[in-house]
């Protein structure tokens, strides 16, 4: 048996007693008529007992059809609350319950009114009519309803009931009421807390007294549930703006955060890393989600850096902290970070955690590397030149310069050992060469294993007197030479090294590519200064005529070497044989 069922039965029961009570009171009209024939009479109080019982179970009838009615609108109450309170399409769910509101109540029409919170106008949310949801209706767009009716009890706070309109002392001056012919209103505000929102607005244009203390009960508390509905959907709809607002902010900083070059990485008071960019990311080779919401320990461990000294000293001072550190990062290999550590300050200029800002500085340590190798190339001074070299035309220019070539350490003159020895025992020569070739002003060409090539007067170093500026950076060389032999504690005779130069013009410019090359000079003059070096004698200093005579030419004719004559060179590239000198210092 179904639940409507079991609530008809009583009625049923009640129906069928009056009906047997019914059929009594017919059956003793019966015998008092036979009595009366009979000249015999029935106590008159039979008759009316039955009829009073009959009235009785009428009332009986009435009573549990009004119960059934008024249980059936506090289970359908049950039923919308349920419905509005865990539905998340509010409107949707309010213009439901409405259309059973007005079934529950035998309304024709029914409304809910809003006041909008911005403007204050009253706006139709919910119609029977229309079934627009969600949208106002103003202007002459509005249901013809009592607006004084809806705006008493918005002023008021107070439910209204009239069952006739028309006679109701309360509104029989209403020209609204006149005009829409409204028989029954029943207007109940919606009101939350102190905070009324707007008002359940139902009538009846045909019949009168359709609404009682039961419809007005039962529009209360529908309006009550709905008031709770609407401010809670209201809430949760500023909620989800200042959500919006809060995801898009926190989009902005996070694209703010990902496009800066430096490394930002913000700790809570929990030490609980709470931002991460992409660039502390690319830096530490730690991933933002394997990094955000765990302990920073553990993120700075995972790169291998050590900073818990310097994170405590942030937080206990409330100060700043800078410093450059190197570290061999998994993934990166060795790496400089120059690191700034603050402290992170709420609104109330309280310490709540530390911001790091790195930047990945290797290149400029690798920059000043290069430089300080080039340094060791080049000489003082000739690295501030890189720019013009760069410039320099790949085509070259041809410049009367002054070459030399110098042997260190013939390898016939190494000992017997191994590779690695053999090449620090040249680098050791090598160094010496390459101290007096940048002491004098000269430009290192190459290196070709245990020999060194050098120039003077390019682009690069410009010297007027520069066969003698050469020779000057022989003869320092020779002098260098015996001082490491005194200090390696040998005496080899003759010397190691076998130096040759000669002056004469060159081509001098870039070789390569747009994007390697390589300053260098080309022609006769270096060909014919690699043939002097390699006629040169072990532990000489050997010249050509061409360059003694720049040397005289640029010296007033003055001389101030120990120039002795030796055999002329002839070689290859060489078309006849070259006067030589061997070059030692005067006295």
């Amino acid at each position: 048996m179904s639940e409507n069922q079991a609530n008809s039965n009583p009625v049923a029961e009640l129906r069928q007693l009056e009906e047997i009570i019914g059929q009594v009171a017919t059956t003793l009209e019966a015998q008092r008529e036979l009595l009366r024939r009979r000249r015999l009479a029935m106590p008159p109080t039979i008759i009316s007992g039955l009829e009073a019982l009959k009235q009785d179970f009428k009332r009986l009838e009435d009573n549990v059809l009004s119960e059934q009615t008024e249980l059936q609108q506090l289970r359908a109450l049950a039923d919308m609350s349920t419905r509005i309170t865990n539905s998340l399409d509010v409107g949707t769910c309010l213009h439901e319950t409405m259309e059973l509101v007005i079934v529950l109540t035998n309304a024709e029409r029914g409304y809910i009114i809003l006041k909008n919170p911005d403007t204050g106008e009253l706006e139709f949310r919910v119609s029977n009519e229309s079934g627009v949801l969600g949208t106002g209706v103003t202007g002459s767009d509005r249901p013809q309803i009592s607006m004084t009716v809806v705006n008493e009890v918005m002023s008021t706070g107070e439910p209204l009931l009239a069952d006739n309109a028309f006679k109701d002392e309360r509104l029989a001056n209403q020209q609204s009421i006149i005009n829409f012919t409204l028989r029954s209103v029943l207007c109940v505000p919606l009101q939350y807390k102190d905070d009324i929102l707007g008002a359940v607005y139902v009538d009846n244009r045909m019949l009168t007294g359709i609404f009682s203390e039961r419809e007005k009960n039962l529009m209360m508390a529908f309006a009550n549930i709905a008031a709770v509905a609407i401010t809670n959907a209201r809430m949760y709809t500023h909620a989800e703006q200042i959500l919006a607002e809060i995801t898009q902010v926190k989009e902005l900083m996070d694209n703010i955060f990902s496009s800066v070059g430096s490394g930002i990485i913000a700790v809570d008071s929990d030490d609980l890393v709470h931002t991460f960019n992409r660039a502390a990311s690319e830096i530490l080779n730690v991933t933002p989600d394997a990094a955000v919401g765990s302990g920073v320990q553990h993120v700075l461990q995972r790169a291998e850096l050590q900073l818990n000294d310097q994170l405590a000293l942030v937080r206990e001072k409330d100060a700043d902290q800078s410093l450059e550190l190197h570290a061999e990062l998994p993934g990166r290999g060795q790496v400089a970070l120059a690191l700034s550590l603050s402290p992170l300050k709420d609104n109330n200029d309280m310490t709540q955690g530390v911001t790091v800002v790195m930047d990945d500085i290797t290149h400029l340590h690798e920059h000043e590397t290069t430089i300080s190798a080039m340094k060791r190339i080049l000489p003082e001074g000739m690295v501030e030149q890189i720019t013009e070299i760069a410039n320099i035309d790949m085509g070259g220019m041809r410049r009367e310069v002054t070459c030399i070539f110098a042997d260190v350490r013939p390898w016939h003159s190494l000992p017997d050992v191994s590779p690695r020895e053999k090449l620090r025992i040249i680098n050791q020569y090598q160094a010496v060469a390459t101290a007096c070739i940048h002491e004098c002003g000269g430009i290192i060409d190459k290196y070709m294993g245990n020999e060194v090539m050098a120039l003077f007067n390019t682009q690069l170093n410009p010297e007027r007197k520069h066969a003698q500026q050469a020779l000057d950076c022989a003869l320092l060389m020779r002098d260098h030479f015996v001082a490491l032999y005194e200090e390696l504690g040998i005496s080899p005779d003759p010397h190691y090294y076998v130096i040759g130069m000669f002056t004469g013009e060159a081509t001098l410019g870039n070789i390569g590519s747009f994007n390697r090359r390589e300053f260098t000079a080309l022609g006769s003059t270096i060909n014919i200064s690699k043939r002097v070096q390699e006629n040169a004698a072990q532990g000489a200093i050997t010249i050509t005529q061409q360059t003694l005579d720049h040397i005289r030419m640029h010296n007033g004719g003055a001389q101030n070497y120990d120039v002795r004559p030796r055999e002329p060179i002839f070689g290859k590239g060489l078309s006849q044989r070259m006067k030589a000198y061997e070059v030692y210092r005067s006295g």
